[in-house]
């Protein structure tokens, strides 16, 4: 595995694998990386036309409602719990997908074929998920929701967040 940024790692093709000691040092980036993420890339660049990536979130980060024009993408948790919650473009939820490993109750895998915006609550300290979409990935092609707090707009994050789920915050 190579490291290609604070947060983005990069398998070496042809035969990708991610075993306990590459998830561990992605939970390490993780917990070190202000933004409190980091990514295993399975794909061999942005151009390719399937992104697989094993994603870890610590803490928990907010991901500002977004959604994804010609796309789809999926997620199939490894570690912890956490909530996709689905918007209309209004803002308004429309379904919460919680989700959580093999034996937790929960869903284990989710797949969003439509264009609707979305955002992922985490539950627990660290969450672990597969996520596959495809690609190329195009740097500003998400649409982030025009009615959802900007990253560096904290007080707004914690007000829609506990709009969303009041437990949370």
């Amino acid at each position: 595995m190579k490291q290609i940024s604070p947060e983005v790692f990069l398998v070496e093709p042809p035969i990708g694998r991610i075993g306990a000691e590459e998830l561990a040092v992605l939970k390490t980036a993780a917990l070190a990386n202000p933004r409190r993420r980091a990514r295993i890339c399975a794909h061999p660049d942005n151009q390719d036309n399937l992104h697989e990536m094993i994603i870890a979130h610590a803490g928990r980060p907010y991901v500002r409602p977004h959604r994804h024009p010609r796309k789809s993408e999926s997620f199939h948790m490894i570690e912890g719990r956490l909530t996709v919650v689905l918007l209309d473009d209004n803002g308004r939820v429309v379904e919460r997908v919680a989700m959580g490993p093999a034996g937790s109750g929960r869903v284990l895998f989710y797949r969003l074929s439509a264009c609707m915006y979305h955002t992922v609550l985490f539950e627990d300290d660290i969450a672990v998920f597969h996520e596959v979409t495809n690609g190329p990935f195009v740097p500003g092609e998400a649409e982030f929701a025009p009615w959802a707090p900007s990253d560096d707009d904290i007080e707004g994050q914690r007000r829609f967040l506990a709009g969303l789920n009041p437990a949370r915050v």
